[in-house]
């Protein structure tokens, strides 16, 4: 009776492989693990630059809110100046526009007596 013995000494009745199958088998699944390792280290960095991005694009924001805050501040400070000036000075305003209008028309009616 003789027994075969394939591979590292088990019998074959035990495998369903050979060796040089296993080694075929192996050799695949280092291959195929080196690329999943390579492809999981361009995610993760990948992941950091976007990670990084997402907190300077919120630092910018920030402080574009922080501008718009200090920007309508001063704006709605210009507009009350503003409705205070109109609202108070209207006879003042109306007497300037009155001596303007003697002004333009003194100058004009100096141009028309000159020729």
């Amino acid at each position: 009776l003789t027994v075969l013995f394939i591979g590292d000494g088990a019998p074959a009745g035990n495998y369903s492989y050979t060796n040089s199958g296993y080694s075929v088998y192996e050799e695949e699944n280092e291959r195929l693990t080196e690329s999943l390792r390579t492809k999981v280290s361009a995610i993760k960095s990948l992941s950091i630059e976007i990670g990084t991005e997402v907190k300077n694009q919120n630092k910018m924001l920030s402080e574009m809110d922080n501008d718009f805050d200090s920007t309508s501040g001063l704006l709605g400070a210009t507009v009350g100046r503003l409705k205070a000036l109109s609202r108070g000075s209207q006879t003042k305003l109306l007497c300037y526009m009155m001596l303007f209008s003697l002004f333009v028309f003194f100058v004009i009616y100096w141009i028309i007596k000159l020729r």
